[in-house]
């Protein structure tokens, strides 16, 4: 494969550190590329990613969708500029099931009310 089938990217995280720069195919998926983002997540850092639903990927203001390639995200402008490493920003999602767990845990048990009018 020549150069023009690759994409050197890195991703930044919310915290300002990096990860990557590396190449990557354009026809990967984005969610290919989240799997080895989740792979080279750094040990030291707390919160990493268990799965690709977590972790969102913007690029010139965009989310990217899971099933699209690097080729077919049209932000890209990277196969135009060679030697170019774009920089995408990583945004974790927290996962919602633990969320309603606390919520569940920490509120009160909720009574439920029924009334019925008829008229």
């Amino acid at each position: 494969m020549g150069d023009e089938e690759w994409i050197e990217l890195k991703f930044r995280l919310a915290d300002g550190t990096d990860i990557g720069a590396s190449k990557y195919s354009k026809f990967m998926t984005v969610a290919s590329l989240k799997e080895k983002i989740i792979a080279q997540w750094p040990k030291d850092k707390e919160n990493a990613p268990k799965m690709i639903n977590e972790v969102k990927l913007i690029n010139g203001g965009k989310i990217l969708e899971n099933n699209i390639t690097l080729s077919e995200a049209r932000s890209l402008p990277v196969g135009e500029l060679p030697g170019i490493v774009t920089t995408m920003h990583v945004v974790l999602r927290p996962p919602l099931l633990d969320k309603t767990k606390e919520k569940l845990q920490n509120d009160p048990p909720m009574k439920s009310h029924c009334v019925c009018c008829i008229l």
